[in-house]
């Protein structure tokens, strides 16, 4: 039998990128104590969400991926216990600058960078002032006895995403986000949503999927946590509410797993002759 262990944190941050790194630093350690194998921060937790204003003096928080202090941390954490962590962060590259995850892996080295594939724009989320769309296509990593694929935040509503990872040999699904109200409309509360999106990816996959969010209130704008990890079928293993800061942690038998994912026929039934239309544009 082989099985993995994964782990997501939910917490919120300030603008001190230090006490960040330290308070998510912590978690980490919990949840390998706890026999976390892949532990998941919340995406950009080197500080407040900065995406809600558009403020040029901010890019000059960017780095690069071998220079920033949240990877940095990381890396010498990773190591340390000997684990996976796929690290979010705000990255510049040259005049470039994207939304960023480099997968640190148990030895501490950088094993390869993911650039958000799809950038929002709207009230309270206008990434597209600050970020390029990614340039590096989906990326799947091997982990511990098992091939980790990993979305940034918005990636994680596209069924595309989830099943080009597949494709390419994902069998645990990882999406860290920042996500809560919506500044335009006070009535819209899209964590059931948010939700069931991630959901749908785990079942129309037969995949495990993990879902870090953070929590707090940022200048008016409030995150609404509900991180989660759900097995292959769609089934909550573990969850946190709205408010609390902590660790999830599961077990997954990717042997099951495995074995479901024949059994459904999804990926043996799929027609990709027919989906031409899928890479058309509108």
């Amino acid at each position: 039998m082989t099985e993995i262990t994964v782990a997501a944190l939910q917490l919120a941050f300030t603008n001190d990128i230090d006490a960040n790194i330290k308070a998510v630093s912590e978690l980490v350690r919990e949840a390998a104590s706890r026999g976390a194998q892949v532990v998941l921060p919340p995406e950009l937790f080197e500080g407040e969400y900065f995406c809600r204003v558009e403020d040029e003096g901010l890019f000059a928080n960017a780095r690069p991926a071998h220079e920033h202090k949240a990877v940095l941390a990381m890396q010498h954490l990773a190591a340390d216990l000997g684990i996976h962590i796929p690290t979010s962060f705000f990255e510049a590259d040259g005049p470039h600058f994207y939304n960023s995850l480099a997968m640190i892996g148990p030895d501490g080295r950088i094993e390869g960078v993911y650039r958000k594939s799809h950038i929002p724009d709207g009230p309270g989320y206008e990434e597209k002032f600050y970020f390029r769309p990614g340039n590096t296509g989906f990326k799947v990593w091997n982990g511990p006895g098992a091939k980790i694929g990993v979305g940034v935040c918005w990636d994680q509503w596209y069924p595309e995403t989830a099943r080009a990872m597949m494709l390419m040999g994902a069998e645990v699904l990882f999406y860290p986000t920042a996500i809560g109200s919506e500044p335009h409309d006070d009535s819209l509360d899209t964590a059931r949503l948010w939700r069931r999106a991630m959901v749908g990816h785990a079942v129309s996959n037969v995949v495990p999927a993990v879902a870090a969010n953070r929590v707090g209130t940022e200048h008016g704008q409030t995150f609404y946590g509900t991180s989660f990890i759900t097995d292959e079928r769609g089934d909550i293993l573990a969850e946190l509410d709205r408010e609390e800061t902590g660790v999830i942690v599961a077990k997954l038998d990717l042997e099951r797993i495995k074995r479901h994912r024949a059994a459904f026929g999804f990926f043996r039934d799929r027609r990709p002759e027919l989906y031409g239309r899928l890479v058309e544009d509108i």
